[in-house]
């Protein structure tokens, strides 16, 4: 590639790994992956780094751009943030002693450098079953402390780590990275207050500063960081002036005293970081992310000093990689699987949920002046980026602030307008108690619309939207919709903003929407879709948002082995519909499915409802069970955990056998079922 210019670290496209022999395309005929990333293959845990010269970790540094845009293209994950932290990451493994040392990322979906570094260097399963986790996990490392990749946390762990360490007298230090986006976070700023509290316990706090979270990071916290990016620091401006002050007679030494007494409010003037300073804390920086000698110096200054520190450190996102530099929207936050040389998708996606909710929500824009919507530092992934081009003046970012989100939605509805508060169902669990005592407490219509629900898979157990349908139940006033297909979401969507004198839920899957699952009637509220044909049915099946096609298809099998099935989508799960009761009693046995925990689920819902109306009908419930589940592809987990038609057409084909007597107690369960469809 004559005339490229080559850039120590970056990714170039069309070749096999980073070129600065002054010989191009000499790489790109070494297909191997020693060849391609020899000092990465010589990397099984942080300690080698130790014998590597400035010179060879610059190298390094490069390999591993390399090796995550080849690898990561071909399975999906988080892309730009790892191009990010590179350097950095050497540097911390260079200057702590991980494991005894603790370093800790938030919100995680940056470790992959880490997990480069500590010996994980298969990425052939990145995310998928049986391979590496896209966060820290525990199993995987000894390296690695916490799993639960959401953000603003780290620094309660930090301090809770960094006190353990002080009452037990450990001789180890705690490094915690928080990125700027992160520390919108409030969770973040009550930690600040108790680690400042103790000027001698020892913790390491990295802000990692790369103006954006998902998309570029929004608020006074923003412009604070803003401010100290664009200024000389106070550290360099005071060396400078001590060399002139030094050579001045007399008074030079004492002026300089002087003037390094008057600090804080010189640093205010050179670089306003009073900020941190005011709750007590050590600044170091700003710190340029991509220089490993500064940032290793940075950090073993402040490992040295016995109290907490925060390291500010700059760095850019997607960096070396130009199609992820070129993506405004969010530097290949996440990406699919793409080609590594374009960054292009491989396989055009069909509609998915998320973008049949944004065009909607741009149509009921354009209807109702008086709706707005706010997201939680994420515009785009939430659906919520057309609308925002179209309202700009009517989109809300609170950054990661969940909680927050929630109570400026009340009292956005209090003023008499209808906020729209979208954000991944995993992540309304941190505002559960705001929806309970602020929203819902207070009558106010607010919408909340749940992205990710249900499975999502390969994000692992704490990314999967399984808790909200229980949680809510307990919320009086609320109402919660479950679409099952995109008409749904459109219509249920408009109901739910309709609504002003409660709080709404709107829940949806992650993922391609399927084709539209038509009623062939109606009973109360609640779809019928699919009727039994008989006057006294043994089946009523009630299906959940989008299980509806895979409730037809059990209907179907049951329908071979001669049992009769009615298929319901109740529309709204909360509150249950009054014609559930009467409905439920023509049939023998009620059975519901849900991705959802079976526990305080719809299914529980529903049968306290049948006991409370005095219908005595035997009920069966499928749902997720109270586990934290593995990442896995969607289809896998619910393999795994028994919610497909097979599983469920199966047990419900033993109920029906157990009330006809036909079921031998004492024989193998699969068997029995295969012995009462014969």
């Amino acid at each position: 590639m004559p005339g490229t210019p080559k850039v120590p670290g970056t990714f170039m496209p069309g070749v096999a790994g980073k070129l600065d022999s002054g010989e191009p395309g000499k790489l790109d005929q070494l297909y191997c992956k020693e060849a391609r990333v020899p000092l990465l293959t010589r990397i099984t845990g942080p300690r080698d780094l130790d014998r590597l010269s400035l010179e060879e970790l610059d190298q390094l540094a490069g390999e591993i751009r390399t090796f995550l845009v080849e690898e990561v293209s071909k399975t999906g994950g988080h892309l730009g943030p790892n191009l990010g932290v590179v350097e950095l990451t050497i540097a911390l493994h260079r200057v702590f002693e991980s494991p005894k040392d603790k370093v800790l990322f938030d919100t995680g979906h940056q470790s992959y450098v880490h997990k480069l570094l500590t010996g994980r260097q298969d990425f052939s399963r990145l995310k998928m079953k049986g391979g590496l986790s896209g966060y820290p996990a525990q199993a995987e490392s000894a390296h690695d402390v916490i799993e639960n990749s959401h953000a603003s946390t780290v620094l309660g762990w930090a301090d809770g780590i960094a006190k353990a360490n002080q009452l037990m007298k450990r001789d180890s230090h705690v490094a915690a990275v928080i990125g700027d986006g992160a520390l919108t976070g409030g969770m973040a700023w009550e930690a600040l207050n108790n680690i400042a509290a103790a000027k001698d316990r020892p913790l390491v706090i990295v802000v990692n500063d790369n103006e954006r979270s998902y998309a570029p990071t929004i608020g006074g916290l923003a412009n604070h960081l803003a401010t100290l990016r664009t200024t000389d620091g106070y550290e360099r401006f005071l060396a400078r002036t001590r060399e002139v002050l030094e050579k001045t007679p007399v008074v030079g030494r004492q002026l300089y005293e002087t003037l390094h007494g008057a600090k804080k409010g010189l640093k205010d003037f050179i670089a306003p970081q009073g900020m941190f300073e005011d709750l007590g804390l050590k600044y170091v920086g700003p710190i340029d992310g991509h220089d490993i000698e500064a940032l290793e110096s940075a950090l073993a200054r402040a490992k040295r000093f016995g109290g907490p520190v925060i390291v500010h450190c700059l760095t850019e996102k997607g960096r070396g990689y130009q199609p992820a530099l070129q993506d405004e929207a969010d530097r290949f936050h996440a990406v699919g699987k793409i080609h590594p040389d374009t960054g292009l998708p491989i396989a055009a996606s069909g509609a998915d949920w998320t973008s049949v909710f944004g065009e909607e929500m741009v149509k009921l824009g354009e209807e109702r002046e008086d709706l707005v919507a706010i997201t939680a530092a994420m515009l785009q992934p939430v659906g919520l980026d057309k609308f925002a081009k179209r309202f700009p003046e009517r989109v809300y970012d609170v950054g990661i602030a969940e909680q927050h989100g929630a109570v400026s939605a009340a009292g956005l509805a209090h003023g008499g307008v209808h906020p729209v508060f979208a954000v991944y169902a995993t992540f309304l669990n941190r505002a559960f108690d705001q929806v309970l005592m602020d929203v819902a407490l207070h009558k106010c219509g607010v919408t909340f619309v749940l992205d990710r629900a249900g499975v999502t898979g390969t994000d692992g157990a704490s990314h999967n939207g399984m808790w909200d349908m229980s949680i809510l139940q307990v919320v009086p006033g609320l109402r919660m919709a479950a679409p099952r297909d995109a008409d749904q979401v459109r219509a249920q969507l408009r109901e739910a903003v309709a609504v002003e004198d409660a709080p709404t839920v709107v829940r949806f899957s992650k993922g391609a929407v399927g084709p539209a699952v038509p009623a062939v009637g109606r009973v109360g509220g609640m779809d019928v879709l699919r009727e039994a044909g008989t006057e006294r049915p043994d089946v009523l099946l009630v299906s959940v948002g989008a299980l509806a096609p895979m409730c037809l298809e059990i209907a179907g099998l049951l329908d071979k082995q001669g049992i009769s099935t009615t298929v319901v989508d109740p529309r709204w799960v909360k509150p249950v519909d009054e014609a559930m009761a009467p409905l439920a009693e023509r049939h023998r046995v009620v059975v519901t499915v849900e991705d959802n925990s079976r526990v305080g689920g719809v299914g529980s819902t529903i049968a306290q409802a049948l006991r409370d109306a005095g219908v005595d009908v035997p009920l069966r419930d499928f749902g997720i069970p109270p586990r934290f589940l593995d990442h896995a592809s969607r289809a896998e987990v619910l393999t795994e955990i028994g919610l497909t038609a097979p599983d469920i057409a199966r047990q419900v084909t033993g109920l029906v056998a157990r009330l006809d007597g036909r079921f031998d107690r004492t024989a193998d369960p699969v068997d029995s079922v295969e012995t009462a469809r014969d």
